[in-house]
């Protein structure tokens, strides 16, 4: 097949069943669920062929004007080699505007990323696994719907971009822990269905001490049950994420376009993401 006999339509919910067919294809764990939260967030595009089958997807995420996740960019292994990834990216560019890009890169989207001017930032570990008997930290309790408003800020000063639809999708569908001193909301963590079981993220905090506590309030609720969490590995915890039972399985490669400035660390910061599409 020619790229000229594939079309590119605006993703719509018709075309998840054809979005899972294609992750499945690449071994992700996306549920129907999955993809339609993340299409909940975003706008983005497919790719058609003659009998209308999806051969192609992605994803544009805004968080705010502040930047966008471009995310779920899946090509067919039948339609590689004829320029489809880049339609689908020269697209995802036009749906963001004008913000700053963020996305995860695969092994295989990486040189095409680097030739439309992404430039490595960090590395993004999967760990996943069953935790064992894990014993309940102090100093964590369980969010409330008034909560909401603090968990907003303190997520848009570490990620640096208003990510409020984000938190009221997780809201929606997961549950919200935090450490509170003074009154004050110091950090938090979620946790929601994803994929084969659950996946932990966002985690905020101010320490490497704090996110330990915020993950392992979750963990130890869910012994034996499967969990996912997708940290940088510049944070520190994945050691302590692989003795708890959680192994790193795999990961990505985090690209900006254009590249950020170095900048001091922020307190708190990002010890998880939500997950490696949404950052």
């Amino acid at each position: 097949m020619q790229q000229g006999e594939i079309e590119l339509r605006d993703f719509g919910p018709d075309h998840i069943e054809g979005a899972v067919a294609l992750s499945r294809q690449e071994n992700w764990p996306h549920r129907p669920q999955d993809w339609q939260m993340a299409l909940q967030l975003s706008s983005g595009a497919v790719a058609l062929d003659g009998q209308g089958r999806v051969t192609g997807t992605i994803l544009v995420t805004p968080y705010g004007a502040d930047c966008a996740m471009i995310n779920m960019v899946i090509v067919d292994r039948n339609m590689r080699g004829l320029g489809l990834g880049r339609r689908l990216m020269e697209q995802a560019f036009a749906l963001a505007e004008k913000r700053p890009l963020r996305l995860v890169a695969t092994a295989d989207g990486m040189p095409l990323y680097q030739k439309l001017g992404f430039v490595p930032s960090g590395t993004i570990l999967q760990h996943q696994g069953s935790v064992g008997q894990l014993a309940a930290p102090d100093g964590v309790e369980a969010a409330s719907a008034d909560d909401l408003p603090e968990i907003k800020a303190l997520d848009r000063d570490a990620y640096g971009a208003d990510r409020e639809a984000l938190i009221d999708a997780l809201a929606e569908r997961g549950q919200f822990a935090v450490i509170r001193r003074d009154g004050a909301i110091e950090a938090y963590a979620a946790i929601r269905p994803f994929g084969r079981g659950e996946v932990i993220g966002p985690v905020i905090a101010g320490s490497v001490e704090d996110a330990r506590a915020l993950i392992g309030f979750f963990a130890a609720s869910r012994a034996g049950a499967f969990l996912r969490v997708d940290t940088d590995s510049r944070t520190g915890i994945a050691g302590w994420l692989t003795e708890i039972g959680l192994a790193h399985v795999g990961g990505g490669v985090a690209m900006d376009r254009p590249s950020k400035k170095d900048a001091a660390q922020a307190r708190p910061k990002v010890y998880a993401l939500a997950n490696q599409a949404l950052g």
